[in-house]
């Protein structure tokens, strides 16, 4: 006697009538699931929070207010993070001091995206002689070492431009310098990041038809290629901004960064050298929010990394 055929599963009627998720819900609930992404991300609200909150509460003018009277005070109630040389209080200028760091960061992480993109898009694309010549340069500003030609340049060049006037805030012209100096020596990375991506993009069917039915070059390039190779871009953009903020505290800290009387927490550290033991909290707060700053991006790029990986399946 023949067995009778299983019965044919139902089927699940909802699940069929939900829409399938979006790319960008996708890679959210994918960072979502990173814990120490989101750490990363309520540490750096907390420090965006603290730099631009804080300039409500204390004036710029407070903080490079001086008075030697109370000079190289520990931390009290009416000077939380102490007083450094001069008298002036460290816990105002931390906050316009991040104000600064931040800003470099992310005007050298542009101008860094702006070269990046461009070389290696048309590196990747046209190839040929061009992507001989573009990557031959590249190669030959990564042979540099970057911390090397970040000082001599800013040997140079810091003193060359006078103080600027933006937003209402004094800026000593090295600011520009130093943003100029990291854009220019930190692009090659990514320029071979986006050449990479171009290369294996370029060869897919879609690209092909499009260049088949007559598109401007240009559209393939920004509008076809360019947006499907955007997520190594964008963890190397968020990895790029800790790593100016490390470069100038570096240059800084050796006295040939961001001037005085503008404050960065890399120059707060040169003023802390000669009181590492005497004086503590002069380089304690400002290398504490370095370091937690760079740990933040860090976590934030690992979670970027995870969700915007397009061999990941899992939500």
């Amino acid at each position: 006697m023949t067995q009778p055929p299983p019965p044919i599963a139902s089927l699940n009627l909802d699940e069929l009538a939900t829409p399938p998720l979006s790319l960008a819900k996708m890679a959210w609930l994918r960072f979502r699931r990173h814990k120490m992404a989101l750490v990363g991300m309520v540490i750096l609200a907390f420090l965006v929070l603290y730099c631009i909150g804080g300039a409500l509460i204390y004036s710029e003018k407070y903080a490079n207010f001086n008075e030697t009277s109370i000079h190289l005070q520990p931390p009290s109630l009416a000077h939380p993070f102490g007083t450094d040389t001069i008298g002036r209080d460290i816990l105002a200028r931390t906050i316009y001091g991040g104000q600064i760091s931040l800003m470099i960061g992310l005007t050298a992480v542009l101008l860094e995206l702006t070269i990046g993109i461009v070389v290696g898009a048309l590196s990747g694309y046209f190839g040929g002689w061009l992507d001989n010549l573009l990557m031959r340069f590249t190669e030959a500003i990564l042979i540099i070492p970057q911390i090397f030609l970040l000082l001599v340049m800013a040997k140079f060049f810091a003193g060359d431009i006078p103080d600027i006037s933006f937003l209402g805030r004094e800026f000593s012209g090295s600011v520009v310098v130093i943003v100029v100096i990291i854009g220019l020596t930190s692009w090659p990375y990514l320029a071979r990041i986006v050449r990479a991506e171009f290369l294996s993009i370029k060869e897919n069917e879609f690209i092909l038809a499009a260049r088949a039915i007559g598109t401007p070059t240009s559209e393939i390039i920004f509008l076809h290629i360019l947006p499907n190779s955007i997520a190594p871009i964008v963890v190397s953009a968020t990895l790029g901004i800790a790593n100016a903020i490390t470069l100038e505290a570096y240059i800084s800290f050796l006295g040939l960064g961001v001037r005085p009387p503008t404050a960065t927490w890399g120059n707060m550290l040169e003023g802390a050298y000669n009181y590492i033991e005497s004086a503590y909290w002069m380089w304690l707060f400002p290398g504490l929010l370095i370091l937690l700053i760079v740990l933040a991006i860090n976590f934030i790029g690992d979670g970027l990394r995870d969700a915007l990986d397009p061999r990941s399946r899992t939500v």
